[in-house]
């Protein structure tokens, strides 16, 4: 194998796991540790899966990052959707009625633009937060890839009020060091939705870029309730959350 041309070990090498590649095949020979570094190997590789585009030539530097980002990639958020009752969210605040899940639309309320979400969360006349602390490394972002290329951070939120009653949201994301000291914070100014709204679903979202090194964690948190104190479930509902990261 070793005779063959380098088109070819790379064609061969590229159908590999990169952690294979990384981990294994690097260490097999001097010839071998060459190839894996190749930027066409990886461009390969991201071609063999679907993540390359034409136009991104010029301006992605590491081909092997952007190929360990785009396989990464998917919602750091888990039970988004209510799909799972509570599970993986911790109720920070839990007042009036406490949060309840609902199905789509629910009472006075419209559809998502996504049809695949089919709950929600909601809250109650007392405050409810709810928030989950994602761990990093536990989701594949090794400490280098976070402190030397710092990818990209997007959240996304989606919320509504009913129909019926004024309701208030809030959202808060920080990105924190291994001690939890806040190294970046995304917190906007509360969202308040009058009685007799549209009730229409609207998304928030916000990208963390050129934040500092050292970020180990994320934490999300959001909720609210409704503003004229209905005993019952009657305040700002909340579903399809996403934190994603880059490339």
């Amino acid at each position: 194998i070793s005779d063959l041309p380098e088109d070819v070990l790379v064609e061969l090498l590229s159908l590999l796991p990169a952690q294979d590649l990384i981990c294994t095949c690097r260490l097999v020979s001097t010839q071998w540790r060459y190839v894996v570094d190749l930027t066409t190997l990886w461009k390969r590789k991201c071609q063999r899966e679907g993540f390359y585009i034409q136009n991104l030539d010029r301006s992605i530097s590491d081909w092997k990052i952007f190929y360990m980002l785009c396989n990464l990639k998917r919602n750091l958020i888990k039970n988004p959707c209510a799909e799972e009752n509570f599970q993986h969210w911790k109720l920070d605040n839990n007042d009036g009625d406490k949060w309840k899940i609902e199905d789509m639309p629910g009472p006075h309320g419209k559809e998502m633009p996504d049809p695949k979400v089919h709950k929600y969360f909601v809250t109650s006349y007392g405050p409810c937060f709810k928030s989950q602390l994602i761990t990093l490394q536990k989701e594949g972002y090794w400490n280098q890839l976070m402190d030397e290329k710092r990818p990209e951070i997007v959240v996304k939120d989606w919320y509504a009020a009913r129909f019926d009653c004024g309701c208030r949201y809030e959202l808060r994301v920080r990105l924190l060091s291994e001690d939890y000291i806040v190294l970046d914070d995304f917190h906007p100014e509360p969202v308040v939705i009058e009685q007799w709204n549209d009730a229409m679903w609207r998304e928030i979202s916000h990208t963390f870029q050129n934040y500092p090194a050292g970020v180990r964690y994320i934490w999300f948190q959001h909720g609210g309730q409704d503003t004229q104190f209905w005993a019952g479930w009657y305040g700002i509902r909340v579903t399809n959350s996403s934190i994603t990261i880059g490339p």
